[in-house]
C-alpha cells in the first residue's frame, strides 16, 4: 500500500517493514488480535534487503538459519536454492511471506518517519512522516534495523564529480552497466568484499581504496541439490532448537576447547578443516578466540597466512593483511575470491590510511599523493550502525526530552528493549541487546515474542502504560559494559563501538553475553512480574485519540 497522506489510528505503530517489522505485524495482528500499522520508508517491504541490491550482495548466515521459524507450513513450502542466499532470493522470500500472511494491507510504504511524540495526557504516540502521513497508537515499535541508516562520507568536491556515484546500501533498482568503465570502490568491509570480486571482471579498471584491511574467510557458497534441501527440511526441528539455545543463534556446533588446548599440528589441522567448510562459523573454531589474545593470535596468524597464499604479490598481501586489531573484534567477513581479485592486472589497491582521500574533481578521486581517473565511484562504506536509524527521526518522550538528548553520551536501554522516559516504545534487536553479535533473525523472533507477551500481560492487568525504570536502565547499561569488558571486541575501532561515525560516542553498544544468556535474562525478568518495568493504567481523561 502506498502512502496517500492519510491518518492511521491503531493499537500499535511499527516503524520498518523488514524482517523485524513484518514479524511484529504478524504476531500482534494475527496471534494477539491487535490493530497494527507499519510505516516503511521504502517503496516495498524488505528492509535492508530492499535497499542493498549491489552486485554480489548475499547473506553470510546459512539460509535455513536466516529464516522465520513461526510457521511449519512456511518451512515446508519454501525452498532455498543456495547455502547463503543472494539478495534477490532473500527479497523474494520476504515478498512470499508478506503475501502468504496478507501483511501488505497493514503496511504503508513510502512513509519515512520524521517525528514520533509521546502524549502523556492520552498515553499515545503520535507519529508523522515526511510525506504527511500520520499515525497514532498506544504502542510504538521501532523495527528500523541496526544496519539501515546509510553512512555517506563527505569527500571535498564530490559534487563536482561528473561520473556516476553509487552506494552499496542504496543501490539503484535498474541494472547498472559498469562494463568497460574505470571504477573506484571506497571501503573494504563486508559490502566491499562482496562487490569487489563481482565487478572486477567486467570493468576496465578497478581502484580499491582501503583504509583498514579486513579479515575474511571463504564463504563456500553452494547451490543446494534436491537431496540436500530434503535433508535440511528433515533436520529443521533439531536445527531450530540449536539456534534458540546457542550463544550465537547459529546452527554451528561450538568447539568446547580453547585454541591452546591443541598442539600446533592439531590446531593447524583443525583450522584447515574449518577454513574449507565453516564460512562465517570459522570464528567458532575454538571457544576462546574472542577472550584470549594468545588464542586469537593463532587464528589471526592462520588467516594472514592464507592471504599470503592467495595473493601473488607479497607486498600487496601484506597491505591486505590486518595487524591492528584481533580477528573477530570487527564483524568477520566471508568472501568468494576476494583476495584473489587483487591478482588481476586491472585491479589496484590504494592505502588511504597512509595517503588519505583529499578531494574529488570532475573526473578524478585524489589522495594525498596521487590522482585516479574514474568514471564511477562506489561507496561501500556501510551504515551509521545500531543507533543511526533510531536517532534520525525526532523521537520525543516524557517532559519533551528527545531520544537524541537522552542518548547524547551513547544509547541507554533496559534489555535493549526500552528506554527510560519513553513509555510504550520498544526497539527490536537494537543497542543493548545481542543484535549484530549473532544471528539477528533469532534476536528478532525472541524480541517479537517477548514484547508481545508483555503487551498482552499488561493489557490483561489493566496496566497498559509500560516504562523501563531509570534504575533498571542504569543497571542494564552496566551489565552490557561488564559483558564486553573481558572480550577482545574493545580492541577494534568498529561499529560495535560507534567508531564508524566521526563524533559518535565511543561506547560498546551490543550485549556480548550471548543470545542464550540474554534469553535467560529476559525470561527471568518476565517470571518476576517484568522486573524493572513500571506499569500503570491509562490516564483517567475524557480525551479520546484523534
Amino acid at each position: 500500500m502506498s502512502s496517500t497522506q492519510t491518518h492511521h489510528d491503531v493499537d500499535v505503530v511499527v516503524v520498518g517493514a523488514g524482517f523485524a517489522g513484518l514479524a511484529m505485524l504478524r504476531e500482534l495482528r494475527d496471534e494477539r488480535g491487535m490493530s497494527v500499522r507499519v510505516l516503511e520508508a521504502g517503496d516495498d517491504v524488505g528492509g535492508v534487503w530492499y535497499w542493498n541490491r549491489y552486485p554480489g550482495a548475499r547473506c553470510d548466515v546459512d539460509s535455513t538459519d536466516y529464516s522465520y521459524t513461526f510457521s511449519p507450513e512456511l518451512d515446508e513450502e519454501w525452498n532455498w536454492s543456495e547455502r547463503y542466499a543472494t539478495q534477490p532470493e532473500i527479497l523474494r522470500y520476504v515478498h512470499h511471506v508478506a503475501e502468504r500472511f496478507d501483511l501488505r494491507r497493514d503496511v504503508t510504504t513510502g512513509a519515512r518517519v520524521a517525528t514520533a511524540t509521546w502524549d502523556d495526557d492520552t498515553a499515545h504516540w503520535d507519529v508523522t512522516c515526511e510525506d504527511g502521513t500520520t499515525a497514532r497508537g498506544r504502542y510504538l515499535v521501532m523495527a528500523t534495523g541496526c544496519l539501515s541508516a546509510v553512512k555517506r562520507p563527505q569527500v571535498e568536491g564530490m559534487e563536482d564529480f561528473t561520473g556516476q556515484v553509487l552506494h552499496t546500501a542504496d543501490w539503484p533498482r535498474e541494472p547498472v552497466d559498469l562494463a568497460g568503465k574505470r571504477v573506484g570502490v571506497i571501503g573494504t568491509g563486508s559490502s566491499g568484499i562482496q562487490v569487489i570480486p563481482r565487478i572486477a571482471p567486467e570493468v576496465a579498471e578497478l581502484v580499491v581504496f582501503q583504509r583498514t584491511p579486513a579479515f575474511s574467510v571463504p564463504a563456500h557458497h553452494q547451490v543446494l541439490s534436491d537431496a540436500e534441501r530434503a535433508a535440511l527440511k528433515l533436520s529443521l526441528p533439531e536445527r531450530r532448537e540449536m539456534l534458540r539455545n546457542s550463544p550465537t543463534g547459529l546452527s554451528v556446533p561450538v568447539t568446547r576447547r580453547g585454541a591452546l588446548d591443541d598442539d600446533d599440528a592439531a590446531r593447524e589441522q583443525h583450522y584447515e578443516e574449518q577454513w574449507h567448510s565453516a564460512g562465517f562459523g570459522f570464528l567458532l573454531a575454538y571457544n576462546d578466540l574472542l577472550i584470549s589474545h594468545e588464542a586469537n593470535r593463532t587464528a589471526s596468524d592462520f588467516i594472514r597466512g592464507k592471504i599470503a597464499e592467495r595473493v601473488t604479490d607479497p607486498a600487496l598481501a601484506e597491505k591486505l593483511s590486518p595487524h591492528t586489531y584481533p580477528y573477530g573484534a570487527k564483524r568477520p567477513c566471508v568472501d568468494t575470491g576476494y583476495y584473489e581479485t587483487f591478482n588481476r592486472e586491472n585491479v589496484t589497491l590504494v592505502d588511504i590510511a597512509a595517503a588519505p582521500l583529499t578531494r574529488a574533481t570532475a573526473t578524478t578521486l585524489e589522495t594525498a599523493d596521487a590522482a585516479y581517473d574514474l568514471d564511477v565511484i562506489v561507496f561501500a562504506t556501510g551504515f551509521d550502525a545500531m543507533t543511526g536509524s533510531l536517532l534520525k527521526p525526532t523521537i520525543t518522550g516524557r517532559d519533551g526530552v528527545t531520544l537524541q538528548e537522552h542518548w547524547a553520551g551513547g544509547p541507554l536501554t533496559y534489555l535493549g528493549l526500552m528506554t527510560a522516559g519513553f513509555p510504550n516504545m520498544f526497539v527490536i534487536a537494537g543497542p543493548g541487546s545481542p543484535s549484530l553479535l549473532g544471528n539477528v533473525m533469532v534476536s528478532i523472533e525472541q524480541h517479537v515474542d517477548w514484547v508481545s507477551a508483555l503487551l498482552v500481560d499488561s493489557e490483561a492487568a489493566g496496566t497498559p502504560v509500560i516504562e523501563a525504570t531509570e534504575e533498571a536502565e542504569r543497571a542494564w547499561v552496566d551489565r552490557v559494559n561488564a559483558a564486553a569488558a573481558p572480550t577482545l571486541y574493545m580492541e577494534a575501532a568498529s561499529y560495535y563501538l560507534g567508531a564508524e561515525i566521526e563524533g559518535k560516542p565511543r561506547v560498546f553498544m551490543p550485549y556480548a553475553g550471548g543470545l542464550r544468556r540474554y534469553r535467560r535474562e529476559c525470561d527471568e525478568v518476565a517470571r518476576e512480574g517484568y522486573r524493572g518495568f513500571r506499569r500503570s493504567p491509562e490516564p483517567s481523561t475524557d480525551l479520546q485519540p484523534a
